[in-house]
């Protein structure tokens, strides 16, 4: 199965007689400033929807590790079974971004041990689904207990050596908004600007002007250019670890990548790297 999911397709999944052939939605809407998102899912969410939250759920406590360091295989597995996901299920994740944040929770799985075809993000998230007309709930959910177990490795890490080592050796992409790859603009971290070496490779630019993910051809063309099939190992990071996981599927989705030869995430991302004084920052356009 593609990494992205169709609100219709995902439909006709959640309407199949069997509950235990269902897939297993995980709201993980997030914002990185304002309110929390949890009471926008207490108000509306897809039937029978799960909401985890990106810092308490997905991710172990900030640190210097930073902001969104890897959850515990511990913490995920609690959460994953809280959600009611068990060893064989098919796990969709939307967010209220267009799937942007939701693909961390498609990385996260997929780390955990979740085969490719067995985890997709919705394609447009929970506003796609309303335009749709499809149906939402106040209701609560309340699964059964699932039974899966987190068996962390399936994805590549980076540290900040390595990061660093790849942005002179191969490709590191840089997933945030360019005036903060640029160093103009800094809204949560101690310092601003970029790895050395480090290629502005926006996030939102994966999407449409619908608001929608590219399609394989056109997404392909967009992304070949920055870390085409020819251009050896790659990686990606942003602000926390969180939006670079995009990149990841992107790839994966146009094409570019197998699932069995991911890029390299560097899950502490901008958040760890610039909160060690002694790591180099770079400002501007240069590389």
């Amino acid at each position: 199965m593609d990494p992205l999911i169709a609100p219709t397709v995902l439909a006709e999944l959640l309407a199949v007689p069997d509950p235990a052939q269902r897939p297993v939605v995980l709201d993980v809407r997030w914002r990185l400033t304002g309110p929390p998102a949890r009471p926008d899912h207490d108000a509306a969410h897809l039937p029978g929807a799960v909401f985890l939250d990106m810092d308490s759920d997905l991710a172990d406590p900030p640190g210097p590790a930073g902001r969104h360091p890897l959850p515990s295989p511990a913490r995920l597995q609690s959460a994953l079974r809280r959600a009611g996901v068990r060893d064989d299920s098919l796990v969709v994740a939307h967010d209220d971004a267009q799937g942007v944040q939701a693909a961390r929770t498609w990385w996260l799985l997929r780390w955990a041990g979740f085969a490719a075809g067995r985890v997709a993000v919705l394609d447009g998230g929970y506003r796609a689904w309303v335009e749709a007309g499809l149906p939402t709930t106040d209701e609560p959910s309340r699964p059964l207990p699932g039974d899966v177990t987190v068996r962390p490795g399936g994805m590549p890490v980076l540290d900040a050596d390595e990061a660093a080592a790849l942005a002179r050796s191969g490709v590191l992409l840089d997933a945030r908004a360019p005036e903060r790859y640029r160093g103009e603009f800094e809204p949560v971290d101690p310092k601003a600007g970029h790895i050395p070496g480090a290629v502005n490779a926006p996030a939102t630019d994966v999407l449409g002007p619908d608001g929608r993910w590219l399609a394989p051809a056109p997404l392909a063309a967009r992304l070949a250019g920055l870390a085409g099939p020819g251009a050896g190992d790659v990686g990606a990071y942003c602000g926390s670890g969180a939006t670079a996981a995009a990149l990841v599927l992107a790839m994966e989705h146009a094409g570019l990548r197998p699932p069995e030869r991911p890029i390299g995430l560097y899950v502490g991302s901008w958040s760890n790297w610039s909160a060690d004084p002694g790591r180099p920052v770079a400002v501007g356009t240069e590389q």
